[in-house]
Order: structure tokens, then C-alpha cells, then sequence
């Protein structure tokens, strides 16, 4: 990569300092370019990818106003890939390139979707937990430097915050039911806790872009801080609807304020991001899939524009 000017490196970085917002049509470093494509694309087939554990439920869900909130919520889901897709082609990149790169395997996306959704319960645990975390990490997304992508978080977490209310209705009233509602909601929340922890990514001194994207006010928070706020979030939220986070290490830090917590399994996690998680291979599959089924609309949409065109 060619050595940038340092005369444009200096002013953008002081653009940075000052809080002001970069826009397609700035000056900006190549690898700041890069490092974006990266972790929007990633974001992106992150909401796509999540379409699939709870679009395995839609048909099977337990009434009609249960159907409509997880249809409308899948769909949200669908949007949001979309909004992160388009703000990340404003760096020069093609959708198709970043599909394809997902399609074929090459693209990192979300380790939390590679779990399979065993229960209805999992649905609740899903918005309660996976919505939860991605509401705390988003919401300093919405404060990122890069515009177009801040922007789209601002709408993104405004849907997400239905989601999670969404879920965390369904569990609470898991919780309140019969003795079976009960254990299948605690069941749940023992299988996604630890993996909700996860999403956050390792502590920023193994991660390797971490730095960086800090330096150019991309991330605003460490991933360790995120992880304590959701932790310190769910504690209680867990307490009100009497379920049981499964960590016997969890406990009040009077000195921090925050809830101290046990280990987290990062060998689990690096197996699930290289591939080899419960789901990895079907989600791939399922992806594959609809993109060769979907093939025929794409001609189509392309024969009517050829059409007009002419």
C-alpha cells in the first residue's frame, strides 16, 4: 500500500479529533477505507445470516400475534443488511463483491448465528440476549466517525429496541407460565448466555483492529466495556423475571459498581468463527440456496431494466 500524504493524513486526523464526521466524498486513508469495508460488511452479513435461526420458527410459532411480530421482525432484519450494504458501497465497493464474499465462505459474520434455535424460547432469548448486545454495541456505532454508517444505526437501534422488547416479553411470560414454559425458558437462556458474551468480541488487547479503529473514532467504547454494560443490564432485567443467569462466579463488585463474571470460552468462540460451530455449515448452505433460487428474479429484474432502458 502507497505511503499516504502526510499533509491529508494530519488534517483528517484532526478532523477526528475535533468529532467531525467523515463523508463519502472526503479525503480519507486507505486503510481507513479498508477498515471499514471490513467491519460494515461483517455487520451487514451479520443481519442477514441472523435471518435464518428465527425464520426456522415463523411457521411454527405459538399464535398469530407471535407470527406477526417475528415476520415483521425478520424483515427488519432483512433492512437493516440492506441500510449497511449501501452505506458500505459509498466507500467503493460493490454489494455483489461483499455477497459473493459471504456466499463462498471468505466473509466473517456473527458467531452467535451458528447456534441452533432448538425451542420457541429461543426466540425470546434471541431478542432478549442477541438484540440486547447488539442495541449496546450499536448505540456507540451511532457516534462512529464514518457518516454514512452512523446514520444507519440511528435508525437500526430504534427497530432493534422492538426486538429486544419483543423477546424479553416472550421470556417473561415463559417464566410466569406452567412449570415446562419455565424450564424451557431457563434451558434457553443457559444455552445463549455465554455466546451473547461473546458477540462483544476478545478483550481488546488480543484483538488486532481494535486500535485503530479507536484511533479513528469508529469504536467509542472497548469491547470490555460493552460486555460489562450488557452484563450489568441483564443482571437485573434477569431478577424481575426470576431466571437464573448460569455463571457462579456472578457477583456485585461494591468497589466498581459493575457485576463481576466468570471466564468466558474463547477457545468455543475461535472454533465457531473459523467455521466449526454447531451451524456454520447449514447457514452456508441455506444462503447458497436462496441465492441460486432467487437467481430467476435477478434476470428477470434485469431483463425489465435492459427494457426500458432502451
Amino acid at each position: 500500500m502507497p505511503a499516504e500524504d502526510p499533509a491529508r493524513l494530519a488534517l483528517f486526523e484532526s478532523r477526528i479529533a475535533r468529532g467531525e464526521s467523515i463523508e463519502p466524498k472526503d479525503w480519507m486513508p486507505e486503510r481507513y477505507r479498508k477498515q471499514l469495508i471490513r467491519m460494515m460488511s461483517q455487520h451487514a452479513h451479520s443481519e442477514v445470516v441472523g435471518m435464518l435461526p428465527e425464520g426456522n420458527w415463523i411457521t411454527r410459532a405459538p399464535s398469530l400475534r407471535r407470527k406477526l411480530a417475528l415476520l415483521a421482525k425478520v424483515q427488519d432484519e432483512a433492512g437493516h443488511g440492506l441500510y449497511i450494504y449501501c452505506g458500505t458501497e459509498t466507500l467503493g465497493i460493490d454489494r455483489h463483491e461483499l455477497i459473493q464474499q459471504l456466499l463462498n465462505g471468505t466473509a466473517k459474520y456473527s458467531s452467535i448465528f451458528n447456534y441452533p434455535t432448538l425451542t420457541w424460547a429461543d426466540m425470546g432469548c434471541i431478542g432478549w440476549f442477541v438484540d440486547g448486545a447488539a442495541i449496546v454495541n450499536q448505540t456507540m456505532l451511532a457516534k462512529a466517525s464514518y457518516g454514512p454508517y452512523a446514520r444507519a444505526m440511528v435508525r437500526i437501534c430504534k427497530e432493534e429496541n422492538f426486538h429486544k422488547r419483543q423477546g424479553y416479553e416472550i421470556m417473561a411470560t415463559l417464566a410466569a407460565g406452567t412449570s415446562e414454559q419455565r424450564a424451557m425458558a431457563q434451558d434457553a437462556v443457559n444455552r445463549w448466555w455465554w455466546p451473547s458474551l461473546m458477540m462483544f468480541g476478545p478483550s481488546d488487547k488480543d484483538s488486532p483492529n481494535s486500535a485503530e479503529l479507536t484511533k479513528w473514532g469508529v469504536k467509542r467504547k472497548s469491547n470490555d466495556e460493552l460486555r460489562q454494560r450488557f452484563v450489568n443490564l441483564s443482571v437485573a432485567q434477569a431478577k424481575a423475571i426470576d431466571l437464573v443467569l448460569p455463571d457462579p462466579d456472578l457477583k456485585y463488585n461494591e468497589a466498581t459498581g459493575d457485576w463481576d463474571f466468570g471466564p468466558i470460552d474463547w477457545d468455543e468462540f475461535y472454533r465457531v468463527v473459523r467455521g466449526d460451530g454447531p451451524c456454520n455449515r447449514e447457514r452456508l448452505e441455506a444462503r447458497n440456496a436462496a441465492h441460486r433460487e432467487g437467481e430467476w428474479v435477478r434476470q428477470a429484474a434485469e431483463a425489465y431494466a435492459a427494457k426500458h432502458a432502451n
